[in-house]
C-alpha cells in the first residue's frame, strides 16, 4: 500500500502552498453579501470547481469539502496533475446564529475511495473553546489520525478558537498558543493554524507572537488566511515562515476579491492566479533559505 507524505502535498522547495475551497455555508454567506440574493448550491459548486480549474496548476494541494465539491472536482478531473487533492473529512454543524458551532467527524467520507479518487491526505477542523472538554477534541483527533494512517493518507488538523461557551473574556492569542499546546504534538503529520493578532501590526511583534507559536507545535505547520485582510496575507505568510512554519493553506486571500465581479474565469486568471503564484514564490524563496 502506498503511505503518502507531506512530501506529497508540498512543492518541489518542500514548502506547502495549498488552495482551500472547502468553506461551505460561510462561502455562501460571503457570495449572498456582495450578490445581494440567495445563493444556490449549484453556484457554490460551479465556483469551487472553476477555482480548482485555474488555480491548481499554481497550488502544491487542493482543499475541497464533500457538501459542495468533492464528488464533481473528481468526476471532472479539476484538479491538475502537478497538484494534490486534499478532501476535508469535517462535519459542520451550525448553531447560535454562526455557519460553523460545532464539527464532528464526517462519516460519508471513506478514506480508501479518497484515495481510489486520487486523494492524498484529508483535514480535519478542530474548534476550540478553553470551556469544553479537552478529551473529547483529543479523542476525535486521534481517530482522525487513525483513519488517515490506516488508508496511508496524509493528516491535517486545524485548529480554530472560539470564545468560551459561557462568559465573554475571550483573549484569541492565548487561545492560539493554547490550542497548539494541546493540539501541536496530537499525531497529525501538518498543522494549520491561525495567523496571530490576524496578521496586524509592526514586523517584530508579529516575528515573536508566530515563534511563540511554533515553539508549540511539533509538526510542519501553515497559516490559514481566514481573519487576515488579503493585502497583509503576504506578508503574513513570509513572517510565520521565518518564525518556523513551511507555507499555508489558504482560500479567502486568494479568491475572495473576485467574489461579486462578473466573469468568474476571467478574474480567477487575471486576479487570482497572480496572487498565487506571488505566494508561492515566497513560500519557495524562504524554504531556500534555510
Amino acid at each position: 500500500m502506498t503511505n503518502y507524505s507531506v512530501k506529497d502535498i508540498a512543492r518541489k522547495s518542500g514548502g506547502f502552498a495549498m488552495l482551500a475551497v472547502d468553506q461551505r455555508e460561510a462561502m455562501r454567506l460571503m457570495f449572498e453579501s456582495k450578490f445581494h440574493r440567495k445563493i444556490t448550491d449549484q453556484e457554490l459548486t460551479d465556483f469551487k470547481v472553476k477555482a480548482a480549474k485555474i488555480l491548481s496548476p499554481y497550488a502544491s494541494a487542493v482543499l475541497v469539502d464533500n457538501q459542495f465539491s468533492y464528488k464533481q472536482v473528481v468526476e471532472q478531473q479539476a484538479i491538475s496533475e502537478c497538484s494534490s487533492m486534499i478532501v476535508a473529512k469535517d462535519k459542520f454543524i451550525p448553531g447560535n446564529g454562526i455557519p460553523v458551532d460545532q464539527v464532528c467527524l464526517d462519516d460519508e467520507i471513506d478514506a480508501m475511495e479518497v484515495k481510489k479518487n486520487g486523494g492524498k491526505a484529508l483535514k480535519l477542523l478542530v474548534l476550540w473553546r478553553e470551556d469544553e472538554d479537552k478529551e473529547q477534541r483529543l479523542e476525535m483527533v486521534k481517530q482522525f489520525n487513525a483513519i488517515c494512517h490506516s488508508a496511508g493518507l496524509v493528516s491535517i488538523i486545524e485548529p480554530v478558537v472560539r470564545p468560551p461557551r459561557i462568559g465573554d473574556k475571550f483573549d484569541r492569542e492565548k487561545a492560539i498558543i493554547a490550542a497548539a499546546k494541546e493540539l501541536g504534538d496530537s499525531g497529525a503529520d501538518l498543522y494549520k493554524g491561525e495567523m496571530p493578532l490576524c496578521g496586524n501590526g509592526d514586523y517584530s511583534t508579529l516575528l515573536d507572537a508566530t515563534k511563540r507559536l511554533n515553539e508549540n507545535i511539533n509538526m510542519p505547520w501553515v497559516i490559514l488566511s481566514s481573519g487576515v485582510a488579503p493585502n497583509l496575507f503576504p506578508r503574513a505568510v513570509r513572517i510565520a515562515m521565518e518564525a518556523g512554519a513551511s507555507g499555508f493553506l489558504a482560500g479567502r486571500a486568494v479568491w475572495s476579491s473576485i467574489v461579486g465581479l462578473p466573469d468568474t474565469e476571467l478574474m480567477l486568471r487575471d486576479i487570482s492566479v497572480p496572487i498565487l503564484q506571488n505566494l508561492g514564490n515566497i513560500v519557495d524563496e524562504i524554504m531556500a533559505s534555510r
